[in-house]
Parts: C-alpha cells; sequence; structure tokens
C-alpha cells in the first residue's frame, strides 16, 4: 500500500490519508455486519506494525539534556511546582506520541468512512477522567497547596461559534491543539506552520475581544451541583457508553478500512519505542491529566498559553498588547506581566513538545519534512487561525474544553463535541480546495 505524499510516517493526525494498495487493486468491502460484534467490522484486517527505524541519537541527547536542563532551571529559578508541571507535560508529550493519541484523525475517520476505533479510545480517556476527576474534586484533593476545581464554561453562541471553527480548523491545519505540539515535537515542520497560525488566532482573537465580549450566554451548567459526583460520574459513563456502542452500530454498518499502523519496536522495547496501543495511552492520558489538576489546582489546558505567547512576541518587537482591553484585565494582565516559564499551560506545553521529541528519537521517527507545498504553508496557516480564534471563543480546545469540560460533568463539553464534530464535517469538504485527503471506503487503511 501507499500513502499520501503529504502524510508523514506513522501519524495518524498529519494533513494526509493512505491510499489504495500499491499494486492499483481497489480493496472491495464485505459485506456490512448487522449485529452488534464485539470487534467491530472492518473492510481488510488492520495492517501489521513495520518495524520502527533506529534509534536517532543525535535528537535524543538534544531532547533528553534539554528535558533536564530546563526542568532543573525552572526548579532554581520558580521552584517545585513549576518544574512538576514541565516534568507532568514532558511526559504527556511521551505518552501521546507513542500512542499516537488523536482528536484530529479520529473524527475526520469516523465521519468520512465510518471507522469509529479513535472516538471509542475518546470515551476511554473521557470516561477515567470523569472518574479520576470526580475522585480529586469530590475529596478536594489537592497538592502544593491548590485546591482542585471542575473545568466549566458558559453556554451561548461564542461557544458554538468557536467550537465550529475549531473543528473545521483543525481538519484544515492537521491536528488539534494537543497534537500540534507533540506533531512539532516529533519534528513535523507542516505542522510548525499550523501551530504559527494558531497563536496568530489567538492575538486576534484578544485585539477582538472587545467584539464579542458580551455576546449572549446562559451560566455554566456542571452535573455535579445537582447530583453530586457520584451522580455526575454515573450520568457521564452512561452517555460514553452509548457513545461506544453508536460508534460500533456505525462501523458494522460502514466496514471501513482499517486505521493505519505506525512503526513500532516488539516486546518490552514497545514502551520507549512505540507504538503503544490506543487505549493504553488514554489511561497514561487521563492519569496524566489528573496530576495536573492536583498540582495545579486547574485541569490541563493549553491554548491560553498560545495568546500569551504571540502577546509576549509582540512586546518583543516594541508592541503595546498590554494596552489592549483584554490584557488590561486583572487575570490576563497578572498574566502577561508574569515569566512564561511560571504559566502553567505554558509549562505543560513546552514539555509536550520536548517529550514528544525525546519520544519520536528514540522510535526513529524524529525527521524534519522539507519541501512543503502552498497549498499545505496555507491549509495549516487558515486551520491555525481558525483553532486559535476558536478555541479562545469557546474558552477551550479539545483538551481544555472537550476533555476537562467532559470530565468534570460540564455541559459545555458536550456542546463543545456537538458543535466541533459539525465543524469537522465542513472542513472535511474544504480539505479538497487545498488538495488534501479525505478517507475513502476503497482505502486500504485510513
Amino acid at each position: 500500500m501507499t500513502a499520501n505524499p503529504t502524510t508523514p510516517p506513522g501519524n495518524t493526525d498529519s494533513v494526509g490519508t493512505a491510499t489504495a494498495p500499491a499494486d492499483g487493486n481497489v480493496v472491495t468491502p464485505v459485506s456490512p455486519a448487522l449485529a452488534l460484534t464485539w470487534r467491530p467490522a472492518l473492510s481488510v484486517p488492520p495492517p501489521r506494525a513495520p518495524e520502527a527505524d533506529p534509534v536517532r541519537w543525535w535528537p535524543l541527547g538534544v531532547a533528553l539534556v534539554g528535558s533536564l536542563a530546563l526542568a532543573a532551571h525552572v526548579w532554581n529559578e520558580h521552584g517545585a511546582l513549576p518544574a512538576v508541571l514541565l516534568v507532568l507535560g514532558t511526559a504527556l508529550g511521551f505518552t501521546l506520541f507513542h500512542s499516537r493519541f488523536g482528536f484530529t484523525s479520529a473524527w475526520r475517520q469516523f465521519l468520512a468512512v465510518g471507522n469509529g476505533t479513535g472516538l471509542r479510545a475518546h470515551a476511554v480517556l473521557l470516561g477515567t477522567t470523569a472518574t479520576l476527576f470526580a475522585l480529586v474534586i469530590g475529596t478536594g484533593t489537592g497538592l502544593f497547596g491548590s485546591a482542585p476545581a471542575p473545568s466549566a464554561g458558559p453556554i451561548g453562541i461564542a461557544l458554538f461559534v468557536g467550537a465550529f471553527l475549531f473543528g473545521a480548523g483543525m481538519q484544515l491545519g492537521g491536528a488539534c491543539a494537543s497534537g500540534t505540539l507533540f506533531a512539532v515535537g516529533s519534528g513535523q515542520s507542516a505542522i510548525v506552520i499550523t501551530l504559527v497560525g494558531f497563536i496568530a488566532g489567538s492575538v486576534i482573537y484578544s485585539a477582538a475581544w472587545p467584539l464579542v465580549a458580551d455576546l449572549p450566554a446562559l451560566p455554566p451548567f456542571l452535573l455535579s451541583d445537582h447530583v453530586g459526583w457520584g451522580g455526575s460520574w454515573a450520568i457521564t459513563i452512561a452517555l460514553l457508553a452509548a457513545l461506544v456502542v453508536g460508534t460500533r452500530a456505525v462501523q458494522n454498518r460502514r466496514v471501513p478500512p482499517p486505521v493505519i499502523a505506525p512503526p513500532s519496536a516488539r516486546g518490552a522495547l514497545r514502551v520507549v519505542r512505540g507504538s503503544w496501543p490506543l487505549i493504553a495511552g488514554a489511561l497514561v492520558l487521563a492519569a496524566l491529566g489528573a496530576a495536573v489538576l492536583m498540582v495545579s489546582g486547574g485541569a490541563w489546558g493549553i491554548t491560553s498559553a498560545f495568546n500569551l505567547w504571540g502577546a509576549k512576541a509582540l512586546q518583543l518587537v516594541g508592541l503595546h498588547p498590554e494596552t489592549w482591553a483584554f490584557w488590561s484585565q486583572p487575570d490576563q494582565a497578572a498574566q502577561l506581566a508574569g515569566p512564561v516559564l511560571q504559566d502553567k499551560n505554558s509549562l505543560t506545553n513546552i514539555g509536550i513538545i520536548l517529550g514528544a521529541a525525546v519520544a519520536a528519537a528514540a522510535a526513529g521517527a524524529w525527521k524534519l519534512h522539507t519541501g512543503l507545498s502552498w497549498k499545505l504553508v496555507a491549509a495549516g496557516l487558515v486551520g491555525g487561525v481558525l483553532m486559535g480564534i476558536g478555541a479562545r471563543l469557546a474558552g477551550g480546545c479539545n483538551i481544555g474544553a472537550y476533555l476537562a469540560g467532559i470530565g468534570s460533568g460540564s455541559l459545555h463539553g458536550w456542546l463543545w463535541a456537538v458543535f466541533a464534530l459539525a465543524g469537522t464535517w465542513a472542513g472535511l469538504r474544504a480539505r479538497t480546495l487545498f488538495g488534501l485527503g479525505v478517507p475513502k471506503p476503497s482505502d486500504s487503511v485510513c
């Protein structure tokens, strides 16, 4: 089988998609399975993962030394709490890369061909996160004097429009918020363009904030405020179970191609040379997300840091975003005045990039991709800008709104998912304008 040349090897969240077998024969799907079988139907058996390439020692050494040196510097300059957040971010990046845990690809595969493998992994991540959040927040278990709190956002026009824009943007940019960071760490130069657009979109939002600050919205709705943490957990798990059953029913009816298998080492080396099963990645990510909550008092988030990075960059070139209405608010003014290495989301973001670099180099997959087409660059920029604006409008991304929101039992997390899924549908159609592939039933893998 062959792959679209815009698809970096082993990255199922990238801008390309796999095509038909190399011999030119089109895969003929088997008859749809009507029964809700334990193993959802696929048109052909899943491919065996190719052997991982040799370790990239120079990138691995640089990433390891850089991670350790930065953690030591942060500990020395800012204390233990920021250093722990940086280390947790590094572990998140290591896990995201080795499990290739995708949000963009999972939604693309389900809408395009009906493969719900990724969405069922989401259900495991969300359910485990909801369980751990209920235990941590319900018992008030915090570290470093923190008081863990749920993530809940207002429900209104900004949420709906922002989630839709984000869903469309991640299909054009080739990655979500977490996917952008771990792809950049693994050396994917195409996604650097997406990150630049992401930061630019965040800056555009903060500059235009007075225009959207007062859009109609209802107050946040937390299940735990009405049925307690036990009831909130039970309702969330029931909804996720329905998601699992629904995606299996759709997959059995549509009989899609299987998901591509990234290169991997065998045996015990698989732990450090990948690739991990999606379920293993989901469980580890949930545990690390709960650790971020316990350490900082707030859920794992990503995109507010991009807004900060953009504002800091403007200050470096002599501009004054601190005079804007958005950055004049007390909390935002304090964030902008402080160092980046004391900002919670910046620390975990930087850690994700470093952790993914370590994982990619260990797996032999760290390499810079050159020769980008103008269409790929344009799609990355447009997609990044849409995600930057969308995440700020909605008060979060696939991590801060979707994962943290649903994990907290917040209605806004579920609504974010609905509107982001609609945006994904629109984004899939927009991909063809930039010459980007979309999975088809006749593909050998998706």
